[in-house]
């Protein structure tokens, strides 16, 4: 059966070994354990095999957004060769069934493939929309634009000297001062405590630069349903919590999926500390790529660019195709994709002028 049958510890062994394995892994959000982060969602997993072989596998978000219409989310999905649009057709014709189930208006995914406009191209001759250049980060599910550090043929040495020398010299600031970094590991007695200091300077970095934050459960969910393969970093300098994140090993990557910091003591310079006490886990182990995550302005002006690009500097910025959408109503598409976001951008406005 194309709908994997979670009832059959078989069908799941095969169904995680070959998304966890495949070449065309890239990212946790296709993993079936992603379920258990993302509280208040549906969740079903697709796939296409051969000769008795998994080729092609999807991992799906359902939840009704507008009215009693569904949407279905693949986050970064999905597992497969993404130029075999063939393959990423019939794959996507076995999820029909589910959008039919579910009353779906859509089925959007957004792999981690690089921007290809012949790809695009491709795509959207087959009948999909797709959604990239021109769309502001607020209209997109996931960013376009990440940094993203190869790993492939370094050591700690080697790649050190990569960085820029505003980085080298902050890791070696921080160093100097006393700055010291510790992680929690599978098992670790204070786990629960490494995750109360990270949200509390998590919950001071959102207040301080005033965007949206994941709510406790969330991020302990995300602990919970990948106990091997994340871990919280804490920087601390006598006796003070200055900085916190936690990154997610997956396939041949880590993410760096959250971070936080402290308003003291910012001159000692602990978020680069962590940062390299991070990509050094990603050398250790042997994944081939530390992924930074988003930027939204390829300008050094820009800080949340700048501190990352001078990690980055050997490989630059790394582009996304986006948001591929198949559409099944359209009449509900274009209320989702248009006039649901026009209306609240015209409340936003109007919020901001009674203030």
């Amino acid at each position: 059966m194309p709908i994997l049958d979670k009832a059959n510890p078989e069908e799941v062994r095969r169904y995680n070994n070959f998304v966890r394995n495949s070449p065309y892994t890239t990212a946790i959000q296709q993993d079936m354990n992603w379920a258990l982060v993302k509280e208040g969602w549906d969740d079903k997993q697709v796939y296409i095999e051969k000769e008795g072989i998994i080729v092609a596998a999807i991992s799906l978000l359902m939840r009704k957004v507008l009215a009693n219409y569904a949407l279905i989310y693949a986050a970064k999905g999905p597992t497969c060769d993404l130029y075999n649009i063939d393959l990423v057709n019939e794959l996507v014709g076995e999820v029909d069934q589910v959008a039919r189930d579910c009353n779906a208006f859509m089925l959007r995914f957004d792999p981690e493939i690089k921007y290809d406009k012949k790809l695009e191209d491709r795509y959207i001759a087959r009948g999909y929309k797709v959604r990239n250049i021109g769309y502001g980060k607020n209209e997109l599910i996931q960013p376009r634009l990440n940094m993203v550090l190869g790993l492939e043929g370094f050591d700690e040495k080697s790649l050190y000297k990569s960085f820029s020398r505003s980085k080298k010299r902050n890791i070696e600031q921080a160093i100097g001062s006393g700055v010291k970094v510790t992680y929690t590991e599978p098992g670790d007695k204070n786990i629960d405590q490494a995750l109360e200091i990270f949200y509390d300077l998590y919950k001071t970095t959102t207040e301080r630069n005033q965007i949206g934050r994941r709510p406790f459960y969330y991020i302990k969910n995300l602990i919970n349903a990948y106990p091997e393969d994340t871990r919280i970093y804490i920087a601390e300098h006598e006796g003070d919590y200055l900085s916190a994140a936690i990154p997610a090993r997956y396939g041949n990557k880590i993410t760096y999926a959250y971070g936080a910091s402290a308003d003291i003591k910012r001159d000692l310079r602990p978020n680069e500390l962590i940062q390299w006490e991070m990509i050094k886990w990603g050398l250790e182990t042997g994944v081939k790529a530390y992924d930074f995550g988003a930027v939204y302005e390829l300008n050094r002006n820009d800080g949340l660019y700048q501190f990352k690009e001078g990690f980055c500097r050997k490989d630059g910025v790394t582009e996304y195709i986006g948001e591929i959408d198949k559409v099944y109503k359209p009449a509900v598409y274009y209320a989702f994709t248009k006039v649901v976001p026009g209306l609240q951008s015209f409340k936003r406005k109007i919020k901001k002028r009674g203030n």
